[in-house]
């Protein structure tokens, strides 16, 4: 199955940008993440220019549970008729509207940095049509990809593999400066092993949650944890 990957850039704080993926196949389009509510109007500029309809968009996928990557799921998928996906582990940021459900209890500065962020943004919440989990596949949804577990920046992030070795990997890893792991982590030793894990899957490129697409290779050969 042939797959476009389109990267869709939405501003997010001053200075800063996330990052939503349109994946179509020759019948289908897949939306993985969705961006920040305050940019609605953006994200429906995108979709309508890529050709998305209701009888063709067939899935929303989300790699987990923060605002920036879900401010828009419900909207869309009342608009278009289509299913939200995601990992239950993430289901209270989704459902009650609070970025801290399920996360280890930050400290003092992430907390106050959380609260802040929730309090300047709309958080519409919902209840995600399906659940995803470790090896489930989307191709009856027009994307021949591989959920992958990849808790650490939330317990319920998710990854999704492609056949042709594209790995869409929400706030795991990162690239607004060179390719990382994400500067915010709910538990960094919990991501370095989701890191690991990733180290036996044929990965050739990544689309990172925020920043640029790259080359697996290249940040296996100058990065080690």
């Amino acid at each position: 199955m042939s797959l476009d990957i389109q990267q869709i850039t939405v501003p997010f704080m001053p200075g800063t940008t996330v990052n939503c993926y349109l994946v179509k196949s020759s019948d289908a389009f897949v939306l993985v993440d969705t961006g920040p509510a305050r940019q609605r109007a953006y994200i429906q500029a995108a979709l309508q220019k890529a050709g998305c309809r209701p009888d063709n968009f067939k899935l929303i996928v989300l790699t987990h549970g923060d605002f920036d990557h879900c401010g828009n799921a419900a909207f869309l998928a009342k608009t278009y008729k289509v299913p939200i996906a995601m990992h239950t582990a993430d289901l209270g940021m989704v459902k009650d509207g609070n970025m801290l459900a399920g996360r280890k209890q930050p400290n003092i500065v992430m907390k106050t940095l959380i609260r802040s962020l929730m309090r300047l943004s709309r958080i519409n919440r919902f209840t995600p049509d399906i659940f995803i989990k470790e090896g489930d596949s989307l191709a009856e949804h027009g994307f021949d990809a591989e959920v992958i577990e990849i808790p650490g920046h939330s317990s319920g992030s998710v990854g999704l593999l492609t056949q042709q070795g594209e790995l869409l990997c929400g706030d795991l890893l990162g690239n607004t400066k060179k390719p990382d792991l994400w500067s915010i982590m709910d538990d960094v030793d919990t991501a370095k092993a989701s890191l690991r894990k990733l180290a036996g899957h044929a990965i050739k490129k990544v689309y990172p949650g925020h920043g640029q697409p790259f080359d697996m290779e290249y940040f296996w050969d100058n990065y080690s944890y």
